[in-house]
């Protein structure tokens, strides 16, 4: 395993594991996947991840429970990350729920507080100040946004007073808008981009095609699932498999190495098995050529899918048929 070289408390490790699957339903897991889970977090620290990512809406705090149960014994060799919901995210509901998080995880510190998402309503110096007052009793190491613009990060940093570590953002090779300016900043600051959905909820890993759509209710809302798009993909697909040849690897293990390839990043896919967690670790061992790379961006850029506007009456009929 590799770890990002960053001033931190703990080594984050460049893979780490997502866990909004645990316990949630809409993942389409099935009812033995809480079992699982704990036996794949094991497995995680064996192999050197270090880094963990929950929140307390995934699973209505359960995953922050189950994941909580899964390192009681390793809890001081591990990061846990968790996030707070934004819904009113003001100074004294930032530390409630945050005292609520660390109960639930089972720990005395959280080693990475986020919030989940920007509130257009209530400033970041409001809730920055509650933040401050988390890192001053102890309870909080860092202090982390996610889906923030750069511009935003910035200022919830000056309202803190202090580094605001990482912004947690959707990044992959279909999803590649913190290229623009967050991994640049990220790198020139010492900072951390994390990214979640690096396999573009597994439309990267070429498990699925317009004959073998996905289930569960997550990736049937997610437009890249579309048939049209399945196949609009098979070129990018297609090249993501004679890298990985290369490599004697897997299109998955590919497309997280080419969002490792900035030293700044922590990637944080999910996983729905044992096997499936041992070949995300893995991918952190592998290095890119210019060329694949090279080869990696331009089969991105020649992927058009249908979103946005256009990909909702697909969505309808496609949910409508399912």
């Amino acid at each position: 395993m590799r770890y990002v070289r960053l001033d931190t408390a703990k080594p984050l490790s460049r893979i780490g594991l997502g866990t909004w699957q645990f316990g949630s339903r809409e993942w389409g897991y099935g009812p033995d996947y809480e079992r699982l889970a704990a036996t794949i977090v094991r497995r995680a620290v064996e192999l050197g991840v270090t880094f963990f990512d929950t929140a307390e809406i995934y699973g209505f705090g359960r995953s922050e429970r189950l994941l909580g149960a899964a390192l009681a014994a390793d809890r001081d060799k591990v990061a846990i990350a968790t996030k707070i919901l934004p819904v009113l995210p003001v100074a004294s509901v930032v530390q409630q729920r945050a005292v609520a998080s660390a109960a639930r995880l089972g720990v005395t510190g959280i080693d990475l507080y986020q919030v989940h998402k920007p509130n257009p309503a209530v400033s970041d110096h409001r809730t920055m100040r509650g933040m401050r007052a988390l890192q001053d009793v102890g309870l909080v190491a860092e202090v982390g946004v996610s889906s923030y613009s750069l511009r935003r990060w910035q200022v919830a940093e000056a309202a803190l007073g202090r580094r605001v570590l990482s912004n947690q953002v959707r990044y992959s090779m279909l999803d590649r808008k913190p290229e623009e300016d967050l991994l640049g900043y990220a790198e020139q600051a010492g900072r951390l981009v994390i990214a979640y959905s690096p396999l573009a909820q597994g439309f990267l890993s070429g498990r699925y095609d317009a004959n073998h759509p996905p289930v569960g209710a997550i990736r049937r809302a997610n437009p890249y699932f579309l048939p049209e798009n399945l196949e609009r993909g098979s070129a990018l697909i297609e090249t993501l498999r004679q890298v990985a040849a290369a490599h004697d690897a897997t299109p998955s293990q590919i497309a997280l190495a080419y969002v490792l390839r900035h030293p700044n990043v922590v990637a944080i896919p999910g996983a729905s098995s044992v096997e499936q967690l041992e070949r995300n670790a893995a991918a952190a061992e592998i290095d890119l050529t210019e060329d694949e790379y090279a080869a990696l961006v331009n089969a991105a850029r020649a992927f058009r899918p249908v979103t946005g506007l256009a990909a909702v009456p697909r969505l309808i009929r496609s949910r409508t048929r399912g």
